[in-house]
């Protein structure tokens, strides 16, 4: 590590009022490398760098973010915000303001809109990361070594970084049924069933937590018959306020979902 002594000096004084130590870097000093650049992961690099560690974060997907801005959070609310829509102009619910319309369903617009949003913030975390001086690295990261990574980058080639330190933020996967594999055709994760291309006429969701109720929500709204199956015995997953499982179970059955508890 280099250090470089900086004298600041008063305005009105030509005399010294404090010193400080600013660090510059080699190509090879690395402080921190982070595998993974999701929510965990993207913020802290940010707040790494923010401190003045020279950092490095390896994401094996091309985009920054990861499942919560990519394929989950994000575009989901953005299709559960649309759907509303065209579910509020479907059964006549803006008649009551003077706005009648016989709305038609444009699938792709729609998958566009979400596909918008998403970009718009993978593309703000890709600022703040130039801002920071962040190198972000795009390939499959193994930790080779004590204060080693390893990249296979996207293009191929690999890549190996000596890091002071090593940040696992890497995530998680779907974890499949043996007997149902998932083919994001028939049977689709939850990454699937944001960008299906057609609505189904019906649809079987597995697990009525908060992402099976959204994605349920959704294409309930833009026309599929939709049942959620639950092994708890209400609505919104593990840890839910009691109150507020009823009520949204109440709400989202008024809108056609069934809950079916095992």
């Amino acid at each position: 590590m280099l250090y470089q002594k900086i004298v600041l000096r008063s305005l009105w004084k030509n005399s010294p009022l404090f010193v400080v130590n600013a660090r510059s870097y080699a190509n090879s000093d690395i402080d921190l490398v982070v595998i993974g650049a999701g929510p965990g992961g993207y913020v802290a690099a940010i707040k790494a760098a923010q401190l003045g560690m020279k950092t490095v974060c390896v994401e094996k997907n091309a985009t920054l973010g990861g499942t919560c801005l990519n394929v989950g959070c994000i575009p989901s609310k953005s299709l559960l915000n649309n759907s509303l829509y065209y579910h509020m102009a479907k059964h006549g619910e803006f008649n009551s303001r003077g706005v009648e319309v016989e709305p038609k369903l444009n699938l792709d617009k729609m998958m566009a809109a979400k596909a918008a949003s998403v970009k718009a913030l993978t593309g703000g975390i890709q600022m703040l990361f130039k801002a920071n001086k962040i190198r972000p690295v795009n390939g499959v990261a193994t930790i080779t070594g004590k204060n080693e990574v390893t990249v296979k980058l996207n293009g191929g080639d690999e890549e190996k970084i000596i890091t002071r330190n090593i940040l696992i933020a890497s995530g998680s996967e779907v974890t499949p049924f043996p007997t149902l594999p998932v083919d994001e055709e028939q049977i689709v994760s939850s990454t699937g069933a944001l960008s299906l291309k057609k609505v189904p006429r019906k649809m079987i969701v597995i697990g009525g937590g908060v992402i099976g109720a959204e994605l349920g929500s959704v294409w309930q709204r833009l026309g599929a018959d939709v049942t959620i199956i639950e092994f708890l015995g209400h609505a919104g997953g593990m840890g839910i306020d009691m109150e507020i499982a009823k009520h949204f179970q109440r709400t989202i059955a008024k809108q056609g979902v069934v809950y079916k508890f095992y």
